[in-house]
Order: structure tokens, then C-alpha cells, then sequence
């Protein structure tokens, strides 16, 4: 009787702890150095992924004043702030996405959901057009293969967006993708600027750091969705066991890979040991 209380105490908890973890975030930071920082000054960005069109209090209120509180430079996005399906409306995400231009200047790179919203009109008709003029009059710069160049604290900054063909989403799959596949879609990185390339999926790591990212921003895998409690990812949204790159800071050399966890779900509604993260990184001298 006592074992089967017991298992069903622990049943009980983790119930709970997934669902605290479904309706709260935390912010993650990371100290990012590079050798292509001129000056004392560190420049702070906020970098976004995965919302999936949940919300943190009315209107994402709470998000959106933690963001206003960090007083950052840039808000860099990496896509996924919608859900890309037939019967689901964008307005929640479009609405953040403005609130939030009025913070700090946004870069937006697509996730497979916009990007499959764009490609495939026969399927989703005008949405994507329209969630992208409407957060064009926003502000909004989008990077769809893209490159813009930034001065943050005097110093250049080259900002990429990736989108690699829609079939390296696909689950249970494992694509190859090399960075002469990258430098066909977005041209050669740029060696004197601090190259930051925002590629949603964190799979192909490799190749982006080959193509010569001195920054990699990714997101996709929300974490790896369940954890082991020292934070290592056990399985991702596609299926994949033990992801290599999930939600975390790696860096190698003078390159340094960043993955987000996430900040919503969709389909497979699971954080346990995994909390959705608010990242906000400085860039400074080694």
C-alpha cells in the first residue's frame, strides 16, 4: 500500500511540475566573448524562439515587461513566435511582436512554421503575407536568407536569417546540410564583422560554424521537451533521443552556438525539468 501511495505521489508531482512549467519562463544569461569586440562596453541583446503563440499573462504582458526591464539593444527573433496550421489565427504573436518593437529594434528570422506558412499558400492562403506587412509596419526586419548589418556600441554587427530547405524538418529524419548548402542561400559570412546567424534548426550546428558563424542562434527543439534533472535533454519534439544541441551554450574556439529552449509548445504540450527561457546574451572582449 505505502509503495503504491508513494508512486502515486510521485505521479502527482510530476503532473504538477509540468504544468508550472507550461505557464512560466525564466531568463537565461549568457556572457558571450569574441575577439572582434572593440571597447568596454558590452552590448546586450535578447534572443526569442518558440513562443507558439502562448501567453504570459493578457497579452503576454509579463514577457513583455520582463523584455522592457532589460533595456536591451536588439531583440532578436528565431521563429516559431506563431503556430503554422490551417485552423489557428496569428493575432496573439503578431500583437507581441508589435509590443515589442517598441522596446528596441527586431530582427526576424522564420522557424519551419512561418516558413511553411510561406511556401505552402495553396494550404494556409494569405496568412503569412499578411502577419508579415503587418509586422513590416511595425518596424520589423525580416531575414529570410537575409543579411543586415547593425553598429552596436561601434561595433559592426552582420545578422543573418537562415531558411534551409522545409525538408530538414521533417521527423525522424536526419538530413545532411554542409556550409556550401548555407553560402548558396545566404552568400559567404562576413570575416570582419561579428557574424551572427540566426538558424532555427540547431541540428546542422556544424556546418553553420563551418560557413563561419562567430554567433549561432537556434531554437526548434524546445529543450528536448523532457530532462534529466541536471538539465540534460532527453528527447526532442521530432523524436530524436538525447539531442546534441537543445537549450544551452557551447562554445568552441571563437565560435559560440546558442540554443534556445523555448518559450511555448504546441502538439506535444511537455516541460518537466525544462523551463521555457527569456535568453539574454552581452557580446564583449575576450
Amino acid at each position: 500500500m505505502w509503495f503504491c501511495i508513494v508512486i502515486l505521489l510521485l505521479i502527482a508531482g510530476v503532473f504538477a511540475e509540468v504544468k508550472r512549467e507550461l505557464h512560466t519562463f525564466c531568463i537565461t544569461r549568457y556572457k558571450v566573448l569574441s575577439p572582434k569586440w572593440n571597447g568596454e562596453k558590452s552590448g546586450k541583446i535578447i534572443f526569442l524562439s518558440d513562443l507558439h503563440n502562448h501567453e504570459y499573462g493578457l497579452h503576454n504582458k509579463k514577457l513583455i515587461d520582463k523584455i522592457r526591464m532589460e533595456n536591451p539593444e536588439l531583440i532578436l527573433i528565431g521563429g516559431d513566435i506563431l503556430v503554422g496550421k490551417e485552423d489557428i489565427s496569428y493575432e496573439s504573436a503578431a500583437k507581441f511582436v508589435e509590443a515589442i518593437c517598441k522596446i528596441a529594434p527586431v530582427y526576424y528570422a522564420n522557424g519551419n512554421h512561418e516558413q511553411r506558412m510561406k511556401e505552402k499558400p495553396e494550404k494556409y492562403g494569405d496568412a503569412f503575407v499578411k502577419y508579415k506587412k503587418r509586422l513590416l509596419d511595425a518596424g520589423v526586419c525580416f531575414l529570410e536568407n537575409e543579411s543586415a548589418e547593425v553598429e552596436l556600441d561601434g561595433n559592426k554587427l552582420s545578422l543573418t536569417g537562415l531558411e534551409l530547405r522545409i525538408e530538414v524538418y521533417e521527423k525522424m529524419k536526419t538530413h545532411k546540410v554542409t556550409k556550401g548548402d548555407i553560402a548558396q542561400k545566404v552568400g559567404s559570412a562576413k570575416q570582419e564583422e561579428i557574424q551572427i546567424l540566426l538558424a532555427h534548426n540547431p541540428e546542422y550546428m556544424e556546418a553553420y560554424q563551418a560557413w563561419g558563424a562567430d554567433i549561432t542562434l537556434s531554437g526548434h527543439l524546445h529543450g528536448g521537451l523532457i530532462c534529466l534533472p541536471n538539465g540534460k535533454s532527453v528527447i526532442t519534439p521530432q523524436f530524436h533521443l538525447f539531442p546534441k544541441h537543445a537549450g544551452e551554450m557551447k562554445v568552441k574556439g571563437n565560435q559560440t552556438a546558442i540554443v534556445s529552449r523555448g518559450l511555448g509548445t504546441h502538439t506535444v504540450n511537455i516541460r518537466l525539468f525544462n523551463p521555457a527561457e527569456l535568453i539574454v546574451f552581452q557580446i564583449s572582449k575576450q
